[in-house]
């Protein structure tokens, strides 16, 4: 059994083996992207599903702090802007 604090060697041409157990407790799939970023000095290794739900709660948070409620599309929103933006200089030519 393989703890969250194992560790692991740096073979000679710089690549680390995650063990099997480790890739299953952090969903790591064959050729599914990794986001790999430093942290306090550390290297951090997320998933694309764990990295796609803290954007989620990032921007759910975000939209809490900004008092704006759930059933808003701040996207749909910006889209209609724009339409009627284009619309506007389209009707000024």
């Amino acid at each position: 059994m393989i703890s969250a604090s194992s560790t692991l060697a740096m073979s000679d041409n710089g690549r680390v083996l995650i063990p099997a157990e480790l890739r299953e407790k952090l969903g790591f799939k064959p050729k599914s992207p990794i986001f790999v970023e430093i942290k306090d000095g550390s290297l951090v290794l997320t998933s694309a599903q764990e990295r796609m739900a803290q954007r989620r709660k990032y921007f759910a948070d975000l939209m809490v702090q900004l008092n704006v409620s759930p059933e808003r599309s701040l996207s749909e929103e910006l889209i209609a802007e724009r339409r009627e933006e284009a619309k506007r200089e389209a009707e000024g030519l």
